[in-house]
């Protein structure tokens, strides 16, 4: 076995000069390297994407949310709390208060939506405290971009239409800016802001009691809470952007395909490369079935040079792509646009179990594929091949 494997070795880093040999390994080992690299940073970013995007809309929205059927506020103590509080601790229910307004800075002004909570979500509130004031509100870094408004300043927002004052003018209410946040999703960066809930049931019109909803954040109610009863309703954050993960299971599998084909095309060039080899050792061949070594020992000695040049193009790809995803995790140096993709960095999600499961899967098919060139071993007849040697 030892002795197999040298001689596999020695044909793959072939130290005569000018040797197809080591030209045609090389060149396999490189078309497989950058095949795997190209699978799996690919297979890294839908990850990336699915992971990122779940994160941030599940920090943002909570796991799940309970509102009226109509979209109508509603009585926090005409809801029945006791049903849920049987499955989680108050401290997971957070009642807020959403709508939508119009926000003013000087000549520039725009629609936002207003959310006020008692405490932030887990991604805003690492870089802020947990609660705000009555009058503060943050919002997102590309409202306060269109808005031309800076942390500090004063943001008029005016209700379009409040709940106690159907036929009357709306006031315009001042609240300061406590501070800008950049979520990477446009939607949320472009429109949303938070305030406390006392200044968001102020704005709405909505008595002390009254509330838009309450957000759960438990990943365990997913099926005790769907017999909430009429007029409430459960959605959890996957309902609610459901279009959105079908929509990144639908890119997935033609990239998937696609690379995966680019990797299979690198796996045929790796046995084009061994049947040139064999045809340019034939001689060296001859040489060895005259001093007696078998057929199926020749065999084993070229599909361990398939399998080793298999190895080291997936191991050199695997590191080229781990070397990508580290940089760009700590540069963030691939940016893309956040009205298409939702998001203005590429992501990357690195899956060590992933990366060795495709190096023992190439392994295995370089190995196997490699049983139909050394076939031409078999036409080989040590008699006519040593008469021109």
């Amino acid at each position: 076995m030892l002795n197999s494997l040298y001689l596999a070795f020695r044909l793959v880093f072939s130290t005569k000069k000018g040797s197809f040999s080591s030209f045609a390994s090389f060149l396999a080992i490189g078309g497989l390297s950058i095949g795997v690299a190209s699978l799996i940073l690919t297979i890294s970013i839908v990850k990336g994407f699915q992971i990122s995007i779940s994160e941030k809309l599940s920090s943002f929205e909570g796991e799940a949310r309970i509102q009226n059927i109509l979209g109508k506020p509603f009585n926090l103590n005409d809801f029945p709390l006791k049903e849920i509080k049987k499955y989680i601790d108050k401290n997971e229910i957070t009642p807020f208060a959403r709508g939508i307004a119009l926000g003013r800075n000087g000549s520039r002004a725009d629609g936002i939506i207003i959310e006020g909570v008692k405490k932030l979500p887990k991604s805003i509130s690492t870089n802020f405290t947990d609660n705000l004031d009555d009058g503060e509100i943050i919002i997102g870094y590309v409202l306060a971009k269109n808005l031309g408004i800076n942390i500090g300043e004063k943001l008029f927002v005016q209700l379009f239409q409040r709940q106690d004052q159907l036929n009357t003018t709306n006031s315009i209410r001042s609240l300061i800016v406590k501070g800008v946040f950049h979520s990477g999703l446009q939607e949320f960066d472009k429109t949303l802001a938070y305030t406390s809930l006392v200044t968001a049931q102020n704005i709405f019109g909505l008595k002390e009691n009254q509330i838009s909803g309450i957000i759960i954040n438990n990943k365990e109610l997913n099926i005790q809470m769907r017999d909430v009863s009429y007029p409430y309703f459960y959605e959890n954050w996957q309902s609610r952007h459901a279009l959105l993960f079908e929509w990144i299971n639908v890119q997935k599998w033609p990239a998937y395909i696609m690379f995966g084909l680019i990797t299979l095309v690198s796996i045929i060039n790796l046995m084009a490369a061994l049947t040139m080899i064999i045809q340019e050792k034939t001689g060296q061949i001859g040489i060895l079935l005259s001093q007696g070594i078998k057929f199926y020992e020749l065999k084993k000695i070229f599909m361990l040079m398939s399998g080793f040049i298999g190895l080291v193009g997936t191991l050199i790809g695997g590191g080229l792509a781990s070397t990508v995803i580290l940089i760009q995790k700590e540069f963030n140096f691939l940016k893309i646009s956040s009205e298409v993709y939702f998001m203005d960095e590429i992501p990357f999600s690195f899956d060590p179990f992933l990366f060795f499961l495709i190096i023992i899967i190439i392994l295995f098919i370089s190995i196997s594929f490699s049983w139909f060139p050394v076939k031409i071993l078999e036409k080989v007849n040590p008699s006519d091949v040593l008469k021109y040697e």
